[in-house]
């Protein structure tokens, strides 16, 4: 991750952007407006780091929270609101309204559902060895379906909904002080639209969104991730930059599906324009463009591959053992796989697999497969995709008996 722009995880102290605009970088940005009844904060960030947002914050301002904004549901912008209510009871103060798109009560609903599920991949995602998901949730007070113009203090703020990264969505402009706070709509890293592990996003609502906003010209932009965009030249690069990246790979990938190619053709052929190679917030350091590609096929076209025999598949553990047998058993497969790694380290994984999945108890296959993806994740930019080999790393090491590869080793 040191490849990530400076103030990507956070950590610097509160910035006044603009007069009464405060901007303060953590895991997940908050930007907090000063009006004459009090500050409108745009998130609050990841529970462990609420506290930290808000003591950053009374460094610039002792102005009350008069409400916060969920730019989205996701934990890390949130669930940090804790601080803000426990500051204003220890004050006598009511807590601070939240406000969020009506899905991101949905959001929390499916949360609630599916615990395990979201500790599993966390765990997996961020190479976490234990994550607590939350029991308990900030459910808003005041919920949007479209559009929701708020005024606090005499100014108009107004909340728009957006499809992206999430389907509840929230980006706020302040018209007069053409500022936008997007949240994840801009983050310094190409967009993250394809994340394998999670619930479908959408490439294209979110370049909807981001046209938006450009249409307003904007003179400052907020990201939920990363630095603050100061100056309308440069936010309108940024931003114009972001949609036509996703609009490339939304055309590429819509024409290659008419064509009536497979969803694996697609992803390997379809490529992010090489114009914008060199946009630092273009670069894939957390997902990749071939994972946003899948997710536009896997919404307009279903989750089947297209290959016949993947429909209703064999086991794959029953595939691989075949496969291993015809080979001459995984010794014989292991040799072919480290041969074939300096040239083809791809395609080397897949032997791995099978031979670890054939013969299980194996010490050679769940060394080969060790070794195998700690070279795919010392290589890899993307922070989902290295976490995913690093995962790997660690089943073989729980086969070998070994002490796992801290997770991050290779980052």
């Amino acid at each position: 991750m040191s490849k990530l722009p400076p103030g990507f995880f956070g950590g610097g102290a509160t910035e006044e952007v603009a007069p009464r605009t405060f901007f303060t970088p953590s895991f997940a940005n908050s930007a907090a407006l000063a009006t004459p009844d009090g500050l409108l904060v745009v998130d609050c960030g990841v529970v462990q780091v609420g506290g930290s947002i808000l003591r950053k914050l009374r460094g610039c301002t002792e102005d009350p929270v008069h409400s916060v904004v969920f730019t989205h549901g996701h934990v890390d912008h949130a669930f940090g609101i804790d601080a803000f209510d426990e500051e204003a009871a220890n004050a006598g103060r009511a807590r601070p309204r939240r406000i969020a798109h009506e899905l991101v009560a949905e959001r929390f609903r499916r949360y609630e559902a599916m615990r395990g599920l979201n500790e599993r991949i966390n765990s997996v995602q961020f190479g976490l060895s234990e994550v607590r998901w939350p029991d308990r949730f900030p459910w808003p007070d005041l919920t949007y379906t479209d559009e929701l113009a708020l005024t606090i203090g005499g100014e108009r703020f107004d909340l728009h909904h957006a499809s992206g990264e999430t389907d509840d969505a929230t980006w706020v402009w302040a018209p007069e002080r053409r500022v936008a706070c997007v949240g994840d709509l801009f983050i310094w890293a190409s967009p993250n639209c394809g994340n394998p592990q999670k619930v479908q996003r959408y490439a294209e609502g979110w370049a909807d969104a981001l046209e938006e906003i450009l249409a307003l010209e904007p003179a400052i932009l907020l990201p939920g991730h990363g630095p603050a965009i100061v100056g309308a030249a440069d936010v309108a690069r940024a931003l114009g930059d972001t949609v036509a990246w996703l609009r490339s790979l939304i055309a590429q990938t819509l024409e290659r599906m008419n064509r009536g190619e497979r969803a694996e053709a697609i992803a390997l052929a379809v490529r992010p324009p090489p114009e914008l190679a060199d946009r630092p917030y273009l670069q894939p350091l957390y997902d990749r463009p071939e994972f946003v590609v899948r997710n536009i096929v896997r919404l307009h076209g279903g989750w089947w591959n297209g290959n016949p025999a993947d429909l209703l598949p064999a086991p794959e553990a029953s595939r691989a053992r075949e496969i291993v047998a015809f080979a001459g058993g995984a010794a014989r497969i292991c040799e072919r796989a480290r041969a074939l790694a300096p040239s083809d380290l791809a395609l080397a994984c897949h032997l791995a697999d099978w031979a670890t999945l054939a013969e299980p108890e194996s010490r050679a296959a769940q060394e080969l497969k060790r070794d195998l993806f700690l070279a795919r994740a010392a290589e890899e930019p993307s922070l989902m995709a290295r976490a995913i080999f690093e995962s790997a790393v660690r089943e073989a090491e729980a086969a070998l008996g070994t002490d796992p590869t801290p997770p991050g080793a290779h980052s």
